[in-house]
């Protein structure tokens, strides 16, 4: 049975070098401030202290950058690359439930709806923080309660994502963690997805 022409076969170069850069430092950086960050910020900074502000400033900072970054920068960092249309989102899921999902080079579908929720998410709880420093905010029930409730919702769906990676780590024998840290990932061979289908991500 013929592959899709969007699934990508495994050029004699890519198998000579084993692996391929995926990931450029603008991601990698970006991915590992905001753990740091919020590690940082739900653990060990104390709330409405100046610390806490500016490590949130900081996060806020650097999801503007990335939002930027996701028009401008590398081809797997683009919103382009990965952000899927619902037709192939459901159809990741039915085969991730039949555990015959396809290697994605770049993000997955379903990786894609996690990254692109957590980012709203460091959003809401960054601009209600911020909120809570202002004289017309100060106090207000509803924004500390928004701003809660965004970062234990971060807090969950972290440790989903951080499963997930493992079980995708395993799954296609493939170190996701390290491959955020080096920024390379095993070069695309058989049915592996290099990029998003031609046709507009659908």
């Amino acid at each position: 049975m013929s592959s899709p022409s969007h699934l990508a076969a495994a050029p004699s170069a890519a198998r000579r070098v084993g692996s391929i850069a995926v990931w450029d430092p603008v991601v990698r950086v970006f991915h590992w401030l905001v753990v740091a960050g919020f590690i940082a910020n739900m653990f060990l900074n104390e709330e409405g202290k100046l610390v806490h502000r500016w490590v949130g400033y900081t996060i806020l900072a650097a999801v503007l950058v990335r939002l930027i970054w996701g028009f401008v920068g590398s081809t797997h960092a683009r919103f382009a690359d990965f952000i899927p249309k619902p037709a192939r989102l459901w159809s990741y899921v039915r085969s991730l439930l039949h555990r015959r999902e396809p290697r994605y080079i770049g993000h997955n579908p379903a990786a894609a709806i996690m990254m692109m929720t957590l980012i709203l998410l460091l959003v809401v709880c960054g601009v209600t923080g911020w909120m809570q420093g202002l004289d017309a905010f100060w106090g207000v029930l509803w924004v500390q309660t928004v701003h809660k409730v965004a970062a234990y919702t971060i807090l969950a769906l972290a440790a989903v994502h951080v499963l997930a990676a493992v079980r995708e780590s395993v799954r296609h024998r493939e170190n996701l963690i390290w491959s955020m840290i080096t920024g390379r990932k095993r070069a695309p061979g058989g049915n592996d997805i290099a990029h998003a289908p031609a046709s507009g991500r659908g």
